[in-house]
């Protein structure tokens, strides 16, 4: 009989590295410069856009990404050094001081929702390589239902900072989201060095693939 535990661990584990490398906090100032000059209504929908483009993106390749990788002939722990190596470059970035977004005027803020925020922004490289591990370590179904809602809590954390952004950026200021971001890249940064180390342990035969 399949395992339908719902596993608690791998859950918080899950939300926690999902949510550090969608990286909300660090996305509300290219998410205020894209709805710049629209209305709470508008940039609402487009919140729960970005937010509904992220779950479906990291939604398929967290389902279909093994067959993907099998048909391209990649390996799994290929996959999971790439995601690490991506994972420090983004770590990089976050650590160091980042200008503000231009300032575009917000045409077609529906379209902005899905590029650049949805993705790359918060469906990136790091996200997607990330639920693929997950989903590929998962022992029996509690465990696959586990990073499932994990997923779909980091989505949900995604919308409520986004959706209440303007709130966030007057209470952290600048300063403020700079600081959280800096904290995120050294999440960011651990768990790239994880990843890779355990790519390097399934190439060295330390655990099987």
């Amino acid at each position: 009989m399949a395992d339908v535990a719902f596993d608690g661990g791998l859950f918080v584990k899950a939300v926690v590295s999902l949510t550090v490398l969608m990286d909300p906090i660090g996305t509300i100032p290219v998410f205020l410069s894209v709805t710049r000059g629209s209305d709470a209504r508008e940039r609402g929908r487009a919140a729960w856009q970005a937010a509904l483009v992220a779950a479906a993106v990291t939604g398929v390749f967290a389902f279909f990404g093994e067959s993907i990788l099998v048909g391209l002939g990649i390996g799994m722990p290929a996959l999971q050094a790439a995601g690490g190596l991506l994972l420090l470059l983004l770590a990089l970035e976050l650590l160091r001081p980042f200008d503000e977004a231009p300032g575009e005027s917000p045409v077609d803020v529906g379209n902005r929702a899905f590029v650049p925020l949805g993705t790359p922004l918060l469906a990136g490289p790091g996200a997607i390589a990330t639920v693929m591990v997950f989903m590929h370590q998962s022992d029996g179904l509690g465990a696959r239902i586990s990073v499932v809602a994990a997923l779909l809590t980091s989505v949900l954390l995604v919308y409520v900072v986004l959706r209440f952004s303007s709130v966030l950026n007057r209470l952290l200021k600048p300063n403020g989201i700079q600081v959280v971001s800096r904290v995120m890249g050294f999440l960011v940064a651990a768990v790239a060095v994880e990843l890779v180390v355990g790519a390097v342990e399934q190439w060295s035969g330390g655990r099987a693939p």
